[in-house]
């Protein structure tokens, strides 16, 4: 049978930006230091081949609709940002298609968890988005500074997605260490968290960890479906069908053109598809 066609995608990751590329990555400027990051439009462009064009003045939220629309894409997560721009619009005009999460920093302390709050009461947000390596300064997965996060996300019964393993731009990478989410997971058993952007060049690791943790989980994000880890694949088709999510990178860094072009060579068994396309979202994700 291979991968379905007609189950209504569920991506965990698509963006609607406000402004050029260079305004989208404006929050790392500070922690960039060599001359080829601080003058890219894209921090990690050295990863990807083939990186979207803008739609040249056209409506963002439009033409990310239409690229839904061609690929079966259902429902999408993307940014909710409290400033009124782009995709807090498309959020509002588009319930049925757009869903939520927040990033946070750690650093601002009592004004994360206010702003977490926030985004749940005025956007119905569904998650809470974390990149440990792009504060300034750096807050690592299992530092202080991320318990009150952790701890309002538990009482709201909010996901958290968290950026794990050697990040993309230039800038040290300890802190996203996979390891450092087994103590969060010790201390906030009812805490939903979400590894995301690969975790390598700890997969194996992750997947220990995968299986230890009832409350942790696996999104495809910012990887091309060709170069899925095999150990996640091999997770998937064995104990972890239930845990692997799908989440693209578009328009960031992949086209849905190319993800769904390569999507069916992915080595999951026929009852793999439907969770990680779509049913894995639902639940955890309480859509």
């Amino acid at each position: 049978m291979g991968m379905p066609t007609d189950l209504g995608v569920i991506d965990l990751m698509v963006g609607i930006p406000d402004g050029s590329r260079e305004e989208w990555y404006a929050f790392l400027q500070p922690a960039l230091k060599d001359a080829e990051s601080r003058t890219s439009h894209f921090p990690a462009q050295y990863l990807f081949r083939d990186v979207p064009d803008d739609p040249m003045g056209a409506d963002w939220t439009a033409y990310v609709l239409a690229e839904l629309d061609r690929h079966g894409v259902e429902r999408a997560m993307i940014g909710w940002t409290g400033d009124g721009g782009a995709a807090d619009r498309a959020l509002a005009e588009h319930p049925d298609r757009f869903f939520g999460s927040v990033f946070v920093d750690p650093n601002q302390g009592m004004e994360a968890v206010r702003r977490i709050r926030r985004a749940v009461d005025e956007a119905g947000v569904k998650a809470a988005e974390l990149f440990p390596a792009g504060c300034v300064p750096q807050v690592p997965i299992n530092d202080k500074r991320m318990y009150p996060v952790y701890t309002v996300c538990a009482e709201l019964g909010l996901p958290v997605t968290v950026t794990a393993g050697v990040p993309g731009p230039r800038v040290p990478f300890e802190c996203q260490h996979p390891g450092l989410v087994d103590e969060v997971c010790y201390h906030f058993p009812e805490l939903t968290v979400v590894l995301k952007h690969g975790c390598e060049p700890w997969v194996d690791l992750a997947v220990k960890l995968l299986l230890k943790w009832p409350n942790l989980y696996y999104a495809t994000s910012a990887f091309a479906p060709r170069h899925y880890p095999a150990e996640i694949v091999r997770y998937a088709n064995t104990r972890g069908a239930h845990k692997v999510l799908y989440a693209g990178y578009f328009p960031m860094g992949l086209s849905l053109e190319r993800i769904f072009r390569e999507l069916p060579d992915v080595g999951f068994r026929d009852e793999v598809w439907p969770g990680f396309l779509r049913d894995n979202a639902i639940r955890v994700f309480g859509l």
